[in-house]
This record gives C-alpha cells, sequence and structure tokens, in this order.
C-alpha cells in the first residue's frame, strides 16, 4: 500500500527499521512525520509506503479490516520541479491582473515551497483539505479571496473553490487532467485540460485542451485574446467613424445647397478600397506595449466603452465638415475641380485617421511606420489608387474627377494631417499622467 505518509502512518503498527520490527510508538510516528516534513519543505513529493503479510487461508473481511494493521516500509521521494518559464508566466499574471491560485494535493509544505519558487504568494496562508471539510460554504467564500494555495485537496473540494471565486464575481480558469476533475472543469468559466496528461474525461468537460500541457502556454493565450479584442476594436473604430464622417458628408451638403457631393461609384470606392484594405490590415496590428499590463475588462462591457463610442462621434463629425468645408470652398470660388478635391481630401482623412488610431495609448511615432508593414502597404496602395483615379484619363471619366494642381493635393493633405494631428492629441490627453 502507498499513499501520504500521514494516510500509510494511520494504518500502520509497526515500523521496519534496519530489518528489524519495531512497534511504532509517539515518539517514533513523531520522528516519521518529521522526516517526511523537512522531505517535504524542500519540495519533494513524499509517499508513504507500507506492507501486510496475509495468511494462505485468507478469510472474506470486511475492506475497513484490510486497512489496518500494517507495517511501514519507508518514504519514496520524487522531485517534481516546476517548468522554467512558468515563474515567468505567473508574475505576467501579476502585471495583467490575473491572479493565479494553485490547487494541489501535495503536502502543505511542498506545495508552499513550489508556490514560493514559481512567484505566487507564499506568506498567504495555505487552506488545505481537511480544513475545508470543516469550512462553511460562506466562510470559503470570504477566506478564498485571500488565499492562493490550496493543499492535500479533493476532487470534491476544487468544485467548491471554483464556485467560491464565482461567487466573488471572478471569471474562472481551471486546469485539470483526471477523471475526477471534471465536476470542476464543467463548473468553471474555462475549463482547460491537459493534452498529453489528460485523460478522455477531463478532455471531454474541457473548453480548451492544452497540447505541451504549460501553464506558460495560458498566460500567452490570454496575451492573444487581448490582442484579438484590441485590433477587433480598431476595426470598428475605423468602419464606424469613417462611414459616419461620409454620412455627414451626403446629408450636410445638400442643406448647404451644393450639388450631389459622391456620386455612387465614388462611395462604392470608399467602401470597398479605402475602408475594405485598411481595416482588414488592421487585424494583424502587432500587441502594444502594455497590453499586459492593463487590468481585465469586465465581462459586461460594451465594445464603444472607454472612449470608443465618443471618437467615433466626434472624428466622424469632424472628418465630415473637414471634407465639405474643403469641397464648399472649391464650389464657392466656381471650379470644376470642387466634388473631386472633396472626395480626395475624404479618402486622404481616412487615411490618416487609420494610421493614428492603430495604437489606443502611444503615438504613430512611438509605434513605428514598419511595425505593421500590411497596414502601412494597405495605406500606400490606397494612395496611390486614389491618384490613379485623379489623373489617368480612363479613371477620370469612369469616377467623373479631374486632375489637381500640386497646390490642391497640398490642401487635401493639410487637412488630413491636421485630423491626425488632432486624434493624435486625444490619445495625449486620453493618457497623459495626472
Amino acid at each position: 500500500m502507498h499513499g501520504s505518509v500521514y494516510t500509510i502512518l494511520a494504518a500502520c503498527d509497526d515500523v521496519c527499521m534496519n530489518g528489524r520490527l519495531e512497534r511504532i510508538v509517539p515518539l517514533r510516528r513523531k520522528d516519521l512525520l518529521g522526516a517526511n516534513n523537512e522531505l517535504a519543505a524542500r519540495g519533494i513529493r513524499v509517499l508513504g509506503v507500507a506492507f501486510q503479510i496475509l495468511p494462505e487461508a485468507w478469510p472474506k473481511r470486511e475492506p475497513e479490516q484490510d486497512e489496518k494493521h500494517f507495517t511501514f516500509l519507508g518514504m519514496i521521494g520524487m522531485m517534481d520541479p516546476p517548468r522554467e518559464e512558468v515563474a515567468a508566466a505567473v508574475a505576467t499574471c501579476a502585471t495583467a491582473g490575473i491572479l493565479p491560485v494553485m490547487i494541489t494535493g501535495d503536502h502543505p509544505l511542498t506545495a508552499q515551497h513550489v508556490a514560493s519558487r514559481i512567484g505566487i504568494a507564499s506568506d498567504a496562508p495555505i487552506l488545505t483539505g481537511p480544513e475545508l471539510d470543516h469550512t462553511s460554504d460562506r466562510e470559503l467564500k470570504s477566506r478564498s479571496a485571500n488565499v492562493t494555495v490550496y493543499a492535500r485537496v479533493s476532487p470534491e473540494h476544487k468544485l467548491r473553490i471554483v464556485e467560491s471565486l464565482q461567487q466573488q464575481g471572478q471569471i474562472v480558469a481551471m486546469t485539470g487532467d483526471g477523471v475526477n476533475d471534471a465536476p470542476a472543469l464543467k463548473k468553471a468559466d474555462i475549463g482547460i485540460a491537459m493534452g498529453l496528461s489528460g485523460t478522455d474525461v477531463a478532455k471531454e468537460a474541457a473548453d480548451m485542451v492544452l497540447l505541451n500541457d504549460n501553464f506558460a502556454s495560458i498566460v500567452a493565450a490570454v496575451e492573444e485574446g487581448r490582442v484579438i479584442y484590441d485590433n477587433i476594436r480598431k476595426f470598428i473604430k475605423y468602419l464606424l467613424a469613417t462611414n459616419s464622417g461620409e454620412i455627414w458628408v451626403m446629408l450636410v451638403t445638400p442643406l448647404l445647397g451644393m450639388p450631389l457631393a459622391l456620386i455612387p461609384l465614388q462611395i462604392l470606392w470608399i467602401n470597398l478600397v479605402t475602408d475594405g484594405l485598411p481595416a482588414l490590415a488592421l487585424g494583424v496590428e502587432p500587441p502594444e506595449p502594455d497590453i499586459m499590463r492593463r487590468p481585465p475588462r469586465r465581462p459586461d462591457e460594451s465594445i464603444f466603452a472607454r472612449g470608443l463610442g465618443r471618437h467615433v462621434v466626434w472624428v466622424g463629425v469632424l472628418m465630415g465638415c473637414l471634407s465639405i468645408a474643403v469641397g464648399y470652398w472649391y464650389w464657392q470660388a466656381n471650379k470644376t475641380s470642387w466634388q473631386t478635391m472633396l472626395f480626395t481630401t475624404l479618402t486622404l482623412s481616412q487615411m490618416a485617421h487609420v494610421l493614428a488610431i492603430r495604437s489606443e495609448h502611444i503615438s504613430l511615432f512611438r509605434a513605428g511606420l514598419l511595425s505593421n508593414k500590411p497596414l502601412l502597404a494597405a495605406v500606400c496602395s490606397t494612395v496611390l489608387l486614389q491618384f490613379a483615379l485623379i489623373y489617368l484619363p480612363a479613371m477620370q471619366t469612369i469616377f467623373h474627377t479631374v486632375a489637381l494642381r500640386a497646390i490642391d493635393l497640398a490642401v487635401t493633405l493639410a487637412v488630413a494631417t491636421a485630423l491626425f494631428g488632432a486624434v493624435e492629441l486625444e490619445k495625449w490627453m486620453s493618457h497623459r499622467p495626472s
């Protein structure tokens, strides 16, 4: 028979010492438990081993009778050190507002040693399975907020821990590999089964399967998820702001007595080329430097939270007004290029906008133009295609454009630069030190 030293000793009457059997008196039991604690404090997982000699004519007995009168043989120590990258992953969790909780069936001293080694708070109280058995759900809910290490726990305890954390409003991700872990994996908001050592039952109950059984991969997945969410926000921010700018142009110009500001083909061009290519390139924007130094967002947070909705409104109004102002100025001057000027100003303003919103927190000059080469290629391609619409005779006929002078192009670039500066100013004001 083998198991924890405490459990094995409870079923033993004798101990084998130097080939002789000795009775386990209280002093001997204390010495054995002390040796177990010494090994556990060094991070070694300890198993106790015992045997029982049965007579040839083994009578049928109750199971409880078979778990008594053993002879203690000794202890087996196994070193199972954490992977080197785990400590760095735990440190990243701390900066990202994620609280790692260690739940193990090992000795409390072993758990404390490992927890200290990987950076989980070692000075916090350790809650053990026997203590959990005598702790009510209400008390566990209050205590679990300050406990980061659980030792000597059973699968039933894991389920209670998950439920108590969820009752506090926490989003719980639970890892497990055994059959008995299935209830806790199913109950957790995100159940993560081990792909290498996990059982089929655990994999079926989990939401995700970790192929390399590495905790650092979970942290990397959190970072990737934040990058994807950020890029979705940028995609929405760009499309809604630019489209609202087009709407303002089409709504306001008739009120000023101007002819149709944009013909249908020009609107289609903007929606397919000017909006499409840069918006798709935003999807591969690299992570921002502080992405794992932010607290987690609330699950019920709107996609328009943290200033996105406000940005869409004011940028759309500004983009529309600037484009209308340029077009109206040229129209009042009886210049045939007024519609082309409005069209080009709107297009270049959208390019300036997409470059400015690449990061929600840092300036484009700090992020670097080359840090997202697909987006830079999309912007350059869109600008070149816009110039083709303006200067190629065949395209002029189709899109009703005229060639612009250098001074006219300078005006459109100046307006686009003004919009870029306004967005950069918003970022600086929103994140300047208070």
